[in-house]
């Protein structure tokens, strides 16, 4: 045939020279767009095909600190295919995060992304979700589920029920240390263990009981791994609790593969493409446990006679959205309610997951290891919780005395201005709009550097110095407590509509902990030397936190 002796006809050379005048094509087109593009900012100098990756390596503070240091607050790189603007100064963002149900110019996190549906997140639940019309509907159930007074107080039980658990592990364990020479003394014993992974374990049991109404036993498990004397608990939902736990802490590593990366890169770059393999399988697993919680309560539900009543959690909740069972009525975008579908539904538990384990825990192990390394800052603090839950007495936790801990409460806001766990949030512009005196065109990324702004000179007096009197409201005589802030200065949580739903939680958690732990042990690091052990990936998550405990002594 005419066309095949042609293609056999051509030689090597004949194929090369087209190849490299298309590669020499988008070469210019490359650095034409990039040499005009508007509001020409500092930055590094994006490559053909990879633009910035050349930067990264997975490790977001890494990239956003080099970046700043270099370039300033406000800079620009490229990642995916999209130019990014980094925001350090806490002056610029405060229109992104100015809460306004009008004005949605700044609400999408980012467009759909090919790597997030991928990952089985883009369009489902709120934390990833780039459909604000889906993102509403399912929100509205994270506010009506979690920011009620009635869930603050379930989260206090469940708190006292599970810290009088995590003490009984602790003693039992502990009293397999003692040697012959304390043996009189049952209370005369001491423990090493990690913090982070049993606080992990803490803040997962409390969250698989408050989203779905069943229990879990994850710490239960984990004794099990260092007791001779296992522990047997019937009628877990989750049958292998330490694979779960660990699965939603190894996913949250993920995000910047997926969202800075495309497929390409993303798949076939050295280190990083079985780095992504892995993650998917993690996924398939999670998603396999979620669809399995799912399909088991609404088994329950359909077997439940209409007139009884159901229990009042959040997945009982999204299945029985919009049915009989239900009447409270939410509407979809086009205004008529429908039930939601399991996809959807898995989409919420997922994120419920997401956010509430490893966001807590990981705070805790950072408040533990700033405090042990401020004596002042550790006696002040017992003091606190000693005069409001009276030492050597039983663990008797209540709401309203736990918002009485206004210095736990500032060493919790300064730990997270040292080390927040949001290390980037981000907005997307879906249409062009104004920021920091530029005008800025569709399509354009903004990331918010939360440790830039968290330790930004001209919010923070010596920012690098642990000092929780910044937010200790009662310390009038601190000048810290003088000093003119920008209001967006401290964002752990975010800002506008889009701030943490599970903010509350966290705090009740991390409070409830700070009491347990330090009120009823005398704690220490095991190596004061030691830094802190951090994965700087999507979050700042702490790889361990090894510390010894004992009873703590009190006067007759």
């Amino acid at each position: 045939m005419p066309i095949t002796n042609i293609i056999f006809a051509l030689k090597f050379i004949d194929y090369l020279t087209p190849i490299i005048f298309i590669f020499l094509v988008y070469v210019f087109r490359f650095y034409y767009k990039y040499l005009t593009r508007p509001n020409k900012l500092p930055g590094p100098l994006p490559l053909p095909f990879i633009e910035c990756t050349y930067l990264f390596t997975g490790n977001n503070k890494h990239l956003f600190t080099l970046l700043q240091n270099k370039y300033g607050d406000l800079c620009e790189f490229y990642l995916n295919g999209s130019r990014r603007i980094l925001v350090s100064d806490p002056k610029y963002i405060e229109r992104m995060l100015t809460p306004s149900s009008q004005d949605t110019t700044f609400m999408l996190r980012h467009p759909y992304l090919e790597g997030l549906e991928e990952f089985g997140m883009a369009g489902r639940g709120i934390v990833a979700n780039h459909d604000l019309k889906s993102w509403r509907f399912n929100r509205q159930f994270f506010n009506q589920a979690i920011l009620t007074p009635s869930f603050n107080n379930e989260a206090v039980k469940w708190s006292n029920q599970l810290l009088q658990e995590l003490e009984g592990y602790w003693e039992c364990l502990g009293k397999l240390n003692l040697s012959g020479n304390n043996l009189h003394d049952k209370n005369d014993w001491s423990l090493e263990l990690d913090i982070l992974r049993w606080s992990r374990r803490f803040t997962s049991d409390m969250i698989v009981i408050l989203v779905t109404g069943a229990r879990s036993y994850t710490m239960a498990s984990y004794y099990n791994i260092y007791s001779p004397v296992k522990i047997n608990r019937t009628g877990a939902l989750i049958e292998d609790s330490e694979r779960f736990v660990e699965g939603f802490s190894y996913h949250l590593t993920g995000f910047p593969y997926f969202m800075y990366l495309g497929s390409i890169l993303r798949h076939y770059l050295p280190f990083i493409g079985s780095k992504v393999r892995s993650l998917l399988k993690n996924r398939d697993y999670l998603f396999e446990v979620l669809d399995m919680i799912i399909k088991k309560r609404r088994q329950e539900i359909d077997e439940t006679l209409m007139d009884k009543k159901l229990g009042h959690n959040m997945l009982t909740s999204l299945i029985t959205a919009n049915t009989e069972r239900n009447k409270n009525r939410i509407s979809t975008s086009d205004g008529i309610p429908r039930p939601m579908t399991d996809v959807e539904i898995r989409g919420n538990l997922f994120d419920a997951f997401l956010g509430g384990v490893d966001t807590t825990s990981n705070s805790f192990s950072y408040v533990t290891y700033y405090v042990c390394h401020h004596p002042k800052v550790k006696q002040k603090m017992i003091a606190e919780i000693d005069s409001i839950f009276p030492p050597n007495t039983p663990l008797n936790l209540k709401y309203e005395d736990l918002l009485k801990l206004e210095y736990c409460d500032a060493i919790f806001n300064e730990v997270n201005r040292m080390v927040p766990i949001a290390l980037d949030i981000s907005r997307y512009l879906e249409y062009p709009s104004e920021l920091a005196g530029y005008r800025w065109e569709a399509g354009t990324y903004f990331h918010m550097n939360v440790t830039g702004i968290h330790y930004h000179k001209d919010a923070w007096s010596n920012p690098e110095v642990f000092n929780p009197d910044r937010f200790y409201k009662k310390d009038v005589a601190n000048n810290l407590n003088n000093q003119t802030m920008p209001k967006f200065s401290f964002i752990p949580f975010g800002g506008g509509l889009r701030m943490c739903p599970g903010r509350k939680l966290a705090i009740i958690e991390l409070l409830s902990l700070m009491v347990m732990v330090f009120g009823k042990y005398d704690v220490e690091l095991i190596d004061m030397k030691a830094p802190l052990q951090i994965d700087f990936t999507g979050l700042a998550i702490c790889k361990e936190l090894p510390i010894r405990i004992r009873p703590r002594k009190f006067s007759p």
